[in-house]
């Protein structure tokens, strides 16, 4: 048998047994969290603060959280139930604020809750007596004029008032305001003042409207375009009806208040149809009052200002051609009841009596001589102001001459 012969530095390497991993440990995952809490003092602090946070609640007057959400919070969900009470709750006097109660009863002799109203143009004519109307009955409402016609001095009186606010603002610029309603009026009326600059008469029309439908869409308001009898043109039908089309001219003079109106009604109606704003439209018919601007070239104001100044009145044709005239607080009368009713519309608002333009001119100048003399019987002084100046209020009534007992109030400064 041979001998093997094994040389230094030549051993056979040592044979090594395969890595094995050890085995994991199956409740590690929730040790290490464990002994996380426990080292430090850690879970100490955890109850310590879990204590103070309850102490804190617990300390806290208790409140109505969903009656305490503001209305700029979530307009749109809060604009939805809003419409909701408003269609089920209306005829109870039950305003915004009422289906949030979760006290259960609601006490008697509770009053609804005012809305936040924005009425552009209320500085003017008609705008302003609409917003006396809205203050008094307990609403905020902000105002939104440039005062092209409207007239600061017309809602000064409300300046103390913490729910009324003005802003000096042109429509044809995009406004963010958080409202419930929008009652649109903002436009020159008179053909003296849309005649005096057209395009900003159109541009009125089209793109201020466009801006407040965008807002009322934004906020989920209701919106009440304000229209005019002019989208009839020169009618050809007598007394015009919401149906009727209209026979007009859209290259016309007074086309920039005409067609603007009538693509603001457009605008409207595709708002409505096409964003599903709620809108109302309210075609005006003539309206005089207080605040009349005696020199905007309508009617009644010319008639009034010529008598005032002792010049003969100055009727166009022979005189026969017939209109309708309704006092101011009939109209905002008119548009509040449409803004509250469920009709789109649109709806003509005006008086159903008509006379001629010689009966009106006799009226206002026998009115106006016989209110002259009764103030010269009193104060001689007085009626001098009156005639010369305008610093005196002239008010008269006529409720024979006019169909419908329908008083022709007119004050003028």
């Amino acid at each position: 048998m041979g001998s093997e012969l094994i040389f230094r530095g030549h051993e056979a390497p040592p044979v090594t047994e395969a890595y094995s991993p050890k085995p994991p440990k199956p409740w590690l995952s929730v040790i290490r969290p464990v002994r996380y809490m426990l080292r430090e003092q850690r879970l100490v602090f955890v109850f310590v603060g879990i204590a103070i946070a309850t102490l804190i609640f617990a300390l806290l007057p208790s409140s109505n959280t969903p009656a305490s959400i503001s209305n700029s919070a979530f307009p749109s969900e809060l604009t939805q139930s809003h419409r909701l009470i408003y269609q089920n709750n209306h005829a109870t006097g039950f305003g915004f604020g009422s289906s949030f109660n979760s006290g259960g009863k609601i006490p008697l002799g509770l009053k609804r809750k005012g809305l936040r109203i924005v009425v552009t143009g209320g500085a003017g004519f008609v705008g302003s007596h609409l917003v006396d109307r809205l203050i008094s009955r307990g609403d905020s409402v902000i105002v939104v004029d440039n005062f092209f016609t409207g007239r600061k001095e017309n809602v000064m009186h409300h300046f103390g008032n913490p729910r009324f606010e003005l802003i000096r603002h042109d429509v044809v610029e995009p406004l963010l305001l958080e409202v419930d309603q929008i009652y649109h009026l903002a436009c020159p009326a008179s053909p003296v003042h849309y005649k005096h600059n057209p395009v900003k008469t159109i541009k009125t029309n089209v793109v201020g409207t466009l801006n407040m439908l965008g807002l009322a869409k934004r906020v989920g308001a209701r919106f009440l375009l304000t229209s005019t009898s002019e989208v009839y043109g020169d009618p050809l039908q007598h007394p015009q009806v919401e149906s009727y089309w209209g026979n007009v001219n859209p290259i016309g003079v007074r086309s920039c208040y005409d067609e603007g109106k009538r693509t603001a009604e457009t605008l409207t109606m595709d708002y409505h149809r096409g964003a599903g704003v709620e809108v109302r439209i309210a075609r005006i018919f003539n309206t005089y009052g207080p605040r009349m601007c005696i020199d905007d070239g309508r009617v009644v104001s010319n008639f009034v200002a010529q008598a005032l100044r002792k010049e003969p009145l100055t009727v166009y044709g022979d005189g026969k051609q017939t209109r309708s005239f309704q006092y101011v607080s009939d109209l905002v009368e008119g548009l509040m009841r449409l803004m509250e009713g469920e009709h789109v519309g649109p709806f003509n608002l005006g008086n159903p009596g008509e006379f001629t333009m010689l009966e009106l001119a006799q009226v206002c100048h026998a009115s106006i001589c016989r209110r002259c003399m009764e103030l010269f019987l009193i104060n001689i002084h007085i009626i001098f102001q009156t005639c010369q100046l305008f610093t005196h209020l002239v008010l008269y009534s006529f409720a024979k001459c006019i169909p419908g007992n329908y008083h022709l109030l007119i004050l003028i400064e």
